[in-house]
């Protein structure tokens, strides 16, 4: 199944792996998991900490 991904150059959303010659990110959230190890770390990337 292939899942919407967001380009990381200009922004817009595609079905493809790649956009604007650079790999495009996933556009969905990571699954919510209350035994993460690593949410401490995304938070505190973000700035939301």
């Amino acid at each position: 199944m292939k899942r919407m991904a967001k380009c990381a150059v200009c922004g817009e959303y595609t079905m493809n792996p790649a956009h604007c010659g650079k790999k495009a990110k996933p556009a969905h959230p990571p699954p919510y998991n209350p035994n993460d190890r690593y949410a401490k770390y995304r938070r505190a990337e973000k700035g939301i900490l």
